[in-house]
């Protein structure tokens, strides 16, 4: 699937030296990978995306750079002690207090200190060859093909000794733990075979530490994340819902008992998604949701099932492993990342909903794009919301183009906050950007998650249609002007569209799917198809053809520049090669980039930097 190594970076013209000099200024931005709260309140660690691991007072005095490097994975001990992972020669190790505990060697994360203190426990491949998940680069396709696993399991450093054991078998691969209370088990969410594939059919199991031995205590309907043992001992919570990315969580609260009995949903009604949940005491639990698009915090009661508001805004936050806040012992203190459309991202930490700001890494950065509006409107039985990004200036009398951009998944959502730096350089240049969070989105609860099942493209361009024409109802949009992109599920939508409609008179499909029935065979996780289309494609090919947008290429007319790793495993470049080969063949104006040496998300600035330069750039000769 990885054969076709022909690049086509042909050179763009410039935008100018103010053009370059502002998008320059949108890289610029810093951000952070995790933030995480010592127990007694009274510390904070973050870690920075290339500017290594920080720790702070809660009130943001006595500020501390641990490292320089793009470290993370952080965790502090019961009586406050901080382990994280520190990058030297391309190997992280875990280290504590400036010593390190390990020698590994291979692919360590997420570190957790067992209960007790005596242990620190994280997730290891050893001898990897590059980091775990399908978004990074996949290995080139060359020679004998052969399936090659590398197994991720569970390791533990006894603190003291250094003494380093493995603690699940070789044979299965473990996607995310947590430590019981007695620091002798574990719950843990796994799968045996590829770990990129298979997470998909992951069950939850229970690890004796000493054996190192696992036990299946439950298989999911669907996708399950964020397993997390009660704080008595007694039960055992994890998230389950229709998920289409490991990592980008949705769906409601489960709980069981710790032997494995009596699982049930104990959020079924709820309209939201549930993203992430922290145990605040034995019967009650934090959970993070996305709220129609905001964020929201609330206090779960197991007992009943019922959700006390400890926050909502309508910015988004982020903090470690997802939950929208690391919470203290008393239950009350947190530390978050917090951005917006109009604020870039810091870190905070304090009371919830009286948090202080304890970073300013942004502060020379400014918004110079327009305001942002979370839209509602309505399409048949759904009620349907997105963000809605205006032109930096509007001038009365003036209408403007719009860009549709389609968010990946498709079980995510669009949210409210530092804007991708294509969408800041598109309002900043006179654009309205749209962000339709469409069925199949987080946000709304499990069954509009679960709406586009079997009918991918079709009651999800729906929704955006409908969105767009609220839109031009409302506001100052050139319907003579419309733009529609995204990547990933975004990728594809845009592929489809453009079989669908003519409303749209350019597009850009990044990381795109052109053909459902050859893209099985081709990508490295094609179990996650399984729950969305129902069979696998050998067993119901024209579930997959109804959607497939070279079903109906000869439907296009709309010019379409794509955009595509070369060693994308999730959306592979002949996705990609296909529909550009039956564009050109029928005479519509196209064009395809390849870049070199990416996976499905880019990680080279000088790529990512071209792929908004062309983005624009192609809008702009399309819609002014």
């Amino acid at each position: 699937m990885r054969r076709f190594l022909l690049l086509a970076l042909l050179t763009l013209p410039a935008f100018g030296q103010t053009s370059d000099t502002f998008l320059n200024s949108l890289f610029a931005v810093r951000t952070f990978h995790e933030v995480t709260i010592s127990p007694d309140g009274k510390r904070v660690a973050w870690a920075e995306k290339d500017h290594g691991i920080w720790t702070a007072n809660a009130d943001g005095s006595n500020s501390k750079q641990l490292t320089s490097a793009d470290d993370e994975g952080l965790a502090w001990s019961p009586d406050g002690r901080l382990a994280h992972l520190a990058r030297k020669d391309g190997q992280k190790q875990v280290v504590v207090a400036g010593v390190r505990l390990t020698s590994a060697k291979g692919f360590l994360a997420e570190p957790k200190w067992s209960p007790d203190g005596k242990s620190i426990a994280f997730l290891l491949i050893e001898n990897a060859g590059r980091d775990a998940g399908p978004l990074v680069a996949m290995s080139r396709a060359i020679g004998v093909m052969e399936e090659h696993i590398a197994e991720q399991r569970v390791a533990v450093v006894d603190v003291a000794s250094r003494k380093l054991r493995l603690v699940t078998p070789a044979d299965m691969y473990v996607y995310h733990y947590h430590w019981a209370p007695d620091s002798r088990h574990m719950v843990a969410e796994a799968a045996p075979g590829s770990g990129d594939s298979n997470y998909w059919t992951a069950q939850l199991h229970v690890v004796d530490t000493g054996a190192a031995t696992m036990k299946a205590i439950y298989k999911p309907a669907l996708q399950l994340a964020n397993p997390r043992w009660s704080p008595d001992g007694a039960h055992i919570a994890f998230i389950e819902g229709l998920m289409s990315d490991e990592g980008v969580t949705g769906g409601d609260v489960f709980l069981m008992d710790a032997n494995g009995a009596g699982a049930r949903n104990i959020t079924p009604d709820i309209k939201t998604s549930i993203t992430s949940f922290e145990w605040l005491d034995a019967g009650h639990i934090a959970i993070a949701q996305n709220a129609g698009g905001e964020a929201a915090i609330g206090r779960l009661s197991i007992a009943d099932g019922s959700v006390a508001p400890m926050w909502q805004g309508p910015e988004g936050i982020t903090a470690d492993y997802g939950i929208g806040a690391s919470i203290a012992n008393d239950g009350k203190t947190s530390a978050i990342i917090r951005s917006s459309f109009n604020h870039p991202p810091e870190v905070w930490a304090g009371p919830f909903g009286a948090w202080k700001q304890i970073t300013h890494q942004n502060d020379a950065m400014h918004a110079t794009w327009g305001d942002a509006t979370n839209l509602h409107w309505r399409n048949g039985t759904f009620d349907v919301s997105g963000w809605l990004l205006a032109p930096a200036r509007i001038e009365s009398g003036h209408t403007y183009p719009m860009i549709v951009w389609i968010h990946g998944g498709p079980a995510s959502a669009s949210l409210n906050r530092w804007p991708p730096e294509q969408a800041a350089l598109l309002s900043s240049k006179g654009y309205y950007v749209f962000f339709p969070n469409f069925r199949g989105s987080y946000g709304q609860g499990e069954a509009f998650t679960r709406a586009n099942v079997k009918d991918f493209g079709h009651g999800d361009l729906s929704d955006i249609l409908t969105g767009v024409d609220e839109v031009l109802r409302t506001r100052p949009v050139d319907s003579k002007r419309l733009g529609i992109w995204g990547w990933s599920y975004g990728g594809y939508m845009t592929m489809w569209t453009v079989t669908q409609t003519d409303r749209f008179n350019a597009a850009v499909a990044g990381a795109g799917l052109s053909n459902w029935l050859s893209y099985y065979g081709e990508n490295d996780i094609d179990e996650w198809m399984i729950p969305y289309f129902g069979a696998s494609v050998y067993d119901d090919p024209a579930v997959y053809a109804r959607s497939a947008p070279i079903t109906f290429v000869k439907n296009v007319h709309t010019p379409t520049l794509m955009l595509v790793g070369e060693r994308d495993g999730e959306c592979p470049a002949p996705q990609s090669f296909e529909f550009w080969h039956a564009l050109k063949t029928l005479g519509v104006e196209t064009q395809l980039v390849v870049y070199p040496d990416e996976g499905h998300n880019f990680v080279k600035p000088e790529h990512k930097r071209d792929v908004a330069r062309r983005l624009v750039q192609w809008f702009d000769d399309h819609l002014r």
